[in-house]
């Protein structure tokens, strides 16, 4: 497939959401990859202020560690950071960003503020459990170059090392299954209402979260265009 098979809207707002292991981060980076856009993922940039050791990223990274939400105000202001730094009509995918209805408030009062186009669509990936555990409990990270596996669909060729610079593999602290229980349980008390915030906008929309990667990615591509949003 193309990288770039057709552009997305000008100025689109897409938010994807679902719990922990639903696929929005991949999604969220091939609709980067193949339509010109750019992705923001909230995961990404609490691990990246982690690991820089920022201010931010000491307070975030406790509780990132024991699978609780990081209080709003942390994750506001490094969401806030990247979307500042883009052009006012570039188009954009929020992934895991907003989780709670507050920053929802948040989010739309900025893009008011900055004179920029509201969201457009919420998408929620729908899973189940079991099934995120299996998914998340799977991923192995290595230590030294920071390449990703998975135990059944991507496994090094040897046990426990890198394909690309032989470093040790690990488990990351919020894939351990007890700490993705936790972290679902967070989700299911916390984020859940921001479902219903958006549907009573109109805004929300379902994709399965349990489809295989390009046929999620297909399912997905056709709600964005009968959306018109590519």
């Amino acid at each position: 497939m193309a990288d770039c098979v057709a552009a997305v809207k000008t100025g689109m707002r897409l938010i994807l959401l679902g719990p922990p292991g639903a696929g929005k981060g991949t999604q969220a980076t091939l609709l980067a990859q193949r339509h010109g856009t750019t992705s923001l993922a909230s995961g990404d940039i609490l691990r990246d202020a982690i690991r820089r050791g920022d201010p931010i990223g000491r307070k975030a990274s406790r509780y990132v560690e024991s699978g609780a939400l990081v209080p709003d105000d942390l994750v506001t202001g490094l969401i806030f950071q990247r979307l500042d730094g883009l052009g006012k009509e570039e188009s954009f995918i929020l992934d895991g960003f907003p989780r709670t209805e507050s920053q929802a408030r948040v989010l739309d009062a900025r893009l008011m503020e900055k004179g920029q186009s509201p969201v457009d669509l919420v998408v929620d990936f729908e899973i189940s459990e079991e099934k995120i555990v299996r998914r998340l409990a799977g991923r192995r990270i290595c230590g030294a170059c920071g390449a990703s596996y998975h135990l059944e669909k991507k496994a090094p060729r040897r046990e426990g090392a890198c394909d690309s610079c032989a470093g040790g593999l690990r488990i990351r602290e919020d894939d351990r299954p007890e700490t993705i229980r936790r972290r679902l349980l967070v989700y299911h008390e916390q984020t859940e209402p921001l479902l219903k915030f958006y549907r009573a906008q109109g805004k929300l929309q379902v994709v399965p979260g349990d489809l295989e990667i390009e046929d999620q990615y297909q399912a997905l591509l056709e709600l964005l265009k009968r959306e018109r949003l590519v």
